[in-house]
């Protein structure tokens, strides 16, 4: 019994994209679910799984994660462990490739759960992380279009931001995650972002806060994608663990929890979720999300928007 499921964020995906975006999140799980079939952790799975899309520049996480409004790269990761509890993250990191691996040290490396800004950047430096400029050219061209239109009153705050969001939802298209169970019933939940394009500088959301973004307990795990702040004061994955606790399954517990979120709040929301049984679910309040999974027995995994 494994199983392994990935997201690539909610949100549109231009038609021109939609293979390559499918094929990022089949490539992502196919990586993690032979890390699996090999007897290795769930940890591995997820973190393997999530370093493939860091380095696809058609998600933001990684390479081609979105620009602040100041424009840097301020990138944001986290890792949960189910059975101990175990948690790390990193925010607002900047110059590095692989997020998720830095988070994964936090865990594993230090007493802490969450570093961030500066005193994450010298952890990185500690750890011998070499330096990696994840902008590319397309965020750049990107963020100077839509930074002009911010500034001359396009979107002035946050109501307005949100519709120029909803005027290109590609730019909500992104934040990545994996969630897996290995072959001994252990569950592992990852997730990395950019971010909200044109985030004011400093500005960390829901995927490196236990319960917001990502979570995962003895029963299940689960990574979410959407607008951070409402996953913030709705603790979007830790709800999904808790149906699990209660005895939903995978799926029950995702089209709760995206539910429950819709219901409070009505903003964009999509989730991912393993059980500790190896089922897989996944939910979400938009038209699209692009997903893939595996379990074993499975010849190929699914993939889909």
């Amino acid at each position: 019994m494994y199983s392994i499921i990935v997201h690539g964020g909610v949100g549109a995906v231009s038609h021109d994209k939609e293979e390559a975006v499918i094929a990022g999140v089949r490539g992502a799980v196919k990586a993690g679910s032979d890390v699996l079939a090999s007897s290795g952790s769930s940890l591995d799975a997820v973190e393997t799984a999530i370093k493939i899309l860091e380095d696809n520049p058609l998600f933001n996480c990684g390479t081609g994660s979105v620009l602040t409004f100041d424009g840097e790269v301020e990138m944001d990761a986290a890792v949960a462990y189910g059975p101990a509890l175990g948690f790390g993250a990193i925010a607002g990191i900047k110059n590095i490739q692989h997020p998720i691996s830095l988070a994964r040290m936090v865990m594993e490396k230090t007493d802490h759960v969450l570093l961030q800004g500066s005193g994450a950047q010298e952890f990185a430096r500690m750890m011998g992380i070499a330096p990696h400029n994840p902008i590319t050219e397309e965020r750049r061209v990107q963020w100077r279009e839509y930074r002009e239109k911010f500034l001359r009153g396009d979107a002035g705050d946050w109501p307005k931001l949100k519709a120029l969001m909803k005027e290109h939802p590609e730019f909500m298209h992104g934040t990545v995650g994996a969630v897996a169970v290995d072959e001994k019933g252990e569950v592992t939940a990852g997730t990395s972002t950019g971010g909200v394009f044109l985030k004011l500088l400093g500005r960390v959301g829901d995927t490196p806060l236990p319960g917001a973004g990502t979570y995962a307990t003895k029963f299940g795990g689960a990574s979410s994608t959407g607008l951070g702040e409402s996953m913030m004061r709705t603790l979007i994955t830790k709800t999904a663990c808790d149906f699990m606790r209660m005895g939903l399954d995978a799926q029950g517990a995702s089209s709760g929890a995206v539910n429950m979120l819709s219901n409070i709040l009505r903003t964009e929301a999509g989730i991912i979720v393993v059980d500790n049984q190896g089922g897989v679910g996944f939910a979400q309040n938009t038209p699209q999300m692009a997903h893939a999974y595996f379990k074993k027995g499975m010849s190929e995994p699914v993939a889909g928007l």
